[in-house]
């Protein structure tokens, strides 16, 4: 590692180590020193970082990793985020990158992902014989089996071993906290992407030369298409982040917790406010798993009908951003949050899914719209952060401040609208998603060599953009 990709920032209560370059580290606002000064004060806490990609959140910045030991640990809404669960997805192909040449038949494509996957505001997803309680108690264990396309072919199977959890465990009395309209809500909204920075994209790949046993060993091959993911527990989520934040509340009333952010929200594990939060936290991780699995499963489906019934298209791995779990290191165990972080585990770590045990497992790292995104994997190096790495590239510019300062013409040059290389998207103006062009985000390039530099990452895969698909606002 290079020793100037990473500062140890005191601060009054505490350190918070910044993964960063250093042109990068001289960007980053004072906020978020603010913020990590607010979060170190919470109880017992054992390390906090920032990967290069961090930004001002709510309660906590996005791209934070948290860790305390289990026995006498803390548990944070605030460090998980609202979009509990919200994650990638990546799913290779057996398409060539110059099958798509044509920007006709990748407007074809788009428009026929729209009719399996619902994109319109309130969009209610095709999976209605799905039963919602079995999708959060049981993940991607409560599906019917059709939807598991390859249950009947074990040793090609990768739907249920292929992602960083297929089950989360959670106790089920805690679902009676919702009324019937969640019920409601979040049934509709399986299969579904939402709007904001959600997508699915069609991607064509560049293998790293350094790393092409790797990619080879995945069943990745230069100018592969394959499908990005990015999508969340949607109204699920949202509902348990509602109901927590006022036990969370009343929990810190009681036992005189606080800090200068009335919206940093913790308390023990122990108590009895935690523990339902981590369980309710569970079965929104169940359900975000669920929800991008059935937003490939719609994807593959609209292949098929592009390019016909010998269309494959097999999970490479899925994985989260926003969540906490238990993890062992070095024989402790830790309870370890990561809001807009990604855990990314090297050859040989004992958590990685059987797969992936000899290489690391595929970590997955999106761009922005007309950037491109990238596939990774652990490198040693990453012990000292917890094996954390970036989530994407991070916003430089809130919405407001994007619609103000770039124009509709800037947006589609950098989307290259109108030329061979045009990457097309299912909205009909573009205006529709300015706050979500480019020239929103961090350039993600630099944050991929600061994860790189300080030897937290490798590079398996580039992924550029050909075609995204985003939910109407």
């Amino acid at each position: 590692m290079k020793e100037n990709y990473v500062q140890h920032v005191q601060l009054p209560s505490g350190v918070v180590h910044v993964y960063a370059a250093p042109e990068l580290f001289k960007t980053l606002d004072y906020q978020i020193f603010q913020m990590a000064n607010n979060n170190l004060q919470i109880p017992n806490q054992k390390f906090m970082s920032y990967t290069p990609d961090v930004h001002v959140g709510v309660g906590t910045c996005i791209g934070t990793t948290a860790a305390w030991q289990t026995h006498d640990g803390y548990v944070s809404p605030s460090i998980v985020g609202s979009d509990i669960g919200c994650g990638m997805r990546v799913h290779m192909t057996n398409v060539h990158k110059d099958e798509l040449k044509d920007v006709k038949l990748r407007r074809k494509l788009v428009k026929t992902i729209e009719k399996y996957l619902p994109v319109e505001d309130h969009a209610r997803g095709h999976f209605s014989d799905v039963r919602l309680e079995h999708v959060v108690t049981k993940g991607l264990h409560g599906l019917p089996k059709k939807y598991i396309p390859d249950g009947y072919t074990p040793r090609k199977a990768t739907s249920l071993t292929h992602v960083e959890c297929s089950k989360f465990t959670m106790d089920e009395n805690v679902l009676n906290r919702f009324p019937n309209a969640v019920w409601h809500r979040s049934h509709r909204q399986l299969g579904t992407l939402g709007n904001g920075n959600h997508f699915a994209e069609i991607q064509a790949i560049e293998i790293a030369e350094e790393n092409r046993e790797v990619a080879e060993a995945w069943g990745l091959f230069d100018g592969q298409i394959v499908v990005m993911i990015h999508s969340g527990s949607r109204a699920w989520g949202g509902s348990v982040s509602q109901v927590s934040s006022s036990d969370m509340m009343k929990a810190m009333r009681t036992l005189g917790l606080g800090t200068a952010d009335p919206k940093l929200l913790f308390a023990p594990l122990e108590h009895q406010a935690a523990q339902t939060y981590v369980h309710l936290m569970y079965s929104a991780l169940n359900y975000a798993v669920v929800n991008r699995h059935l937003i490939a499963y719609a994807i593959r489906e609209a292949g098929k009908d592009v390019f016909g019934s010998k269309f494959e298209m097999t999970t490479l791995y899925d994985l989260m951003h926003n969540y906490a779990w238990e993890e062992k290191q070095e024989g402790e165990s830790y309870f370890v949050h990561r809001k807009g972080a990604t855990r990314s585990l090297p050859a040989g770590h004992p958590d990685n899914p059987q797969p992936y045990m000899h290489t690391g497992h595929p970590a997955l790292i999106p761009g922005s719209m007309g950037t491109a995104s990238y596939i990774m994997v652990g490198a040693p190096g990453g012990k000292a952060n917890f094996h954390s790495i970036c989530h994407g590239a991070g916003r430089i510019r809130s919405r407001s401040a994007t619609k103000k300062l770039i124009t509709l013409s800037e947006f589609a040059a950098s989307m290259r609208v109108g030329t061979d290389e045009e990457i097309v998207v299912n909205q009909k103006s573009l205006e529709a998603i300015l706050d979500e062009s480019p020239q929103a985000y961090k350039d993600v390039d630099q944050i991929i060599e600061s994860v790189v530099g300080a030897d937290l990452a490798q590079v398996v895969a580039k992924c550029k953009p050909m075609a995204a698909v985003k939910g109407a606002k």
